[in-house]
């Protein structure tokens, strides 16, 4: 279906704030380390990938971005889910002490790590930046934010003159999507852009 978004929906892909690093290669956050876990080496990461069971594998490389400092390759040894956290391990990194640099670090893979997606899929970025526009043409604003509060993304959409409009992801009210053009066409439901 073309607009259902979550859970037992069509897949949805967040990888967001991209941003152009090593080797020209665009990167996308798969995920944030938030602390160490054990003795052992161990991290905790908040996912913020669908797909977690596939960016966490063993053996997967990830690219970890800290501010200040230059990106370092990872190599993902173990991963385990532990209440609502992701706990990895990476190659070469036995200890708490060789981790402990990690904090607050951000997760990423390259453009090139990312699957093509099916019919009427996008990654967030390519909807973040587009414009939303009316039926007759008259323009909305443009998408900053997606969130994901339950059974469907809504985005935030910044109007003019500061003002926020709230666009669920639904059928009902998103008609059109060209991400070439970075342009959507939204009916909007009584009252949504009141």
């Amino acid at each position: 279906p073309l607009f259902d978004f979550l859970n037992d929906h069509c897949q949805r892909r967040n990888h967001s704030r991209n941003q152009i690093g090593v080797k020209g290669l665009q990167y996308f956050n798969v995920g944030k380390i938030v602390n160490t876990h054990g003795i052992r080496g161990e991290v905790r990461v908040i996912s913020i990938t669908d797909f977690p069971e596939k960016r966490f594998q063993k053996g997967a490389k990830l690219m970890l971005f800290k501010e200040g400092e230059e990106p370092i390759v990872l190599e993902v040894k173990s991963w385990r889910k532990h209440k609502n956290f992701d706990l990895l391990s990476f190659e070469g990194y036995e200890s708490i002490n060789d981790v402990e640099r990690f904090k607050g670090g951000i997760l990423k893979v390259s453009e090139d790590q990312l699957d093509s997606l099916g019919e009427n899929e996008y990654y967030y970025h390519e909807i973040i930046g587009s414009t939303v526009f009316l039926p007759d043409g008259e323009a909305i604003g443009t998408v900053k934010e997606i969130l994901s509060p339950g059974a469907n993304d809504v985005w935030v959409v910044q109007g003019e003159k500061g003002k926020q409009y709230y666009i669920p992801y639904i059928e009902d009210v998103v008609k059109e999507i060209d991400v070439e053009e970075k342009r959507i066409i939204i009916e909007p439901l009584e009252g949504l852009l009141d």
